[in-house]
């Protein structure tokens, strides 16, 4: 089964991004290569995990805490547990993204001009958890040099790739990566418009191992438009490749 390492990040809902223990080679790579390592570079089949998503917006701090579950990338199911969120869910299945709400009672799909909208008020669009296609389906890539940068708290050497998109109706018209050249690590991206504005950033904060695999528990999402905002994600008690039932992506979960 195929998945896709970036969706926002990100991230599907509960995306998680687990790094697989290949090196690339010192020599350059072509961009295609590049791109494709990070888009096979997922390597779970079904993952466990809690979350919380530590959101800093006009000198104000949230904080929201979930339990999530997902399978590959197509299927994900999450569940808020802070008091002020306590009981509402998503679930993400068949290219579809829904929501409930306690307060209503109701299961509502998210689409239209709402997937643009803020997921939870964090830096994450609910457009950003719904597309399951990989970066090399929707990008073509070039690599633009060579950089040292920060990230899961060291100094490390990556390859700068650009991505145009292959369509008019992608959200970001335009990205750029930096790829740790010894890991394949994706430290940070940044997202821009077809005006050539940057909208969004994505930074890698830390990385654990877990059952042999590198895993990044730390990341942050910056949304540029809503100004002195960001969103840090953080997971803990991750359990990879453990069956979980049907029921756990069912419409009727969500109302439970």
């Amino acid at each position: 089964m195929r998945k896709k390492l970036f969706v926002f990040v990100l991230l599907s809902i509960t995306a998680v991004f687990v790094f697989s223990p290949y090196r690339l080679d010192a020599q350059t790579p072509s961009a295609a290569e590049l791109l494709k390592r990070v888009d096979d570079n997922e390597v779970y089949k079904t993952i466990e995990y809690q979350g919380q998503m530590i959101i800093e917006y006009q000198n104000r701090r949230y904080v929201k805490a979930f339990n999530a579950w997902a399978r590959g990338n197509a299927e994900s199911f999450i569940e808020f547990t802070n008091p002020e969120d306590r009981g509402t869910k998503y679930l993400k299945t068949g290219g579809r993204l829904y929501a409930y709400s306690p307060d209503t009672e109701q299961v509502m799909l998210i689409s239209g001009h709402m997937l643009k909208e803020s997921m939870m008020g964090s830096d994450l669009s609910f457009e950003d958890t719904i597309n399951n296609d990989t970066l090399s389906s929707r990008y073509t890539p070039v690599i633009a040099g060579s950089e040292t940068v920060s990230g899961g708290g060291e100094s490390r050497d990556c390859w700068v790739v650009e991505l145009t998109a292959l369509k008019k109706t992608e959200s970001y018209p335009r990205q750029k990566l930096w790829i740790d050249k010894r890991y394949g690590d994706v430290l940070r991206v940044e997202y821009f418009a077809l005006s050539g504005a940057k909208l969004k950033e994505f930074s890698l904060r830390r990385i654990d191992t877990i059952s042999g695999r590198r895993f990044p528990v730390e990341y942050e999402m910056r949304d540029l438009l809503r100004g002195n905002s960001k969103t840090t994600f953080l997971m803990t008690n991750a359990a990879l490749d453990k069956p979980i039932p049907d029921s756990v992506f069912s419409q009727r979960n969500l109302a439970r």
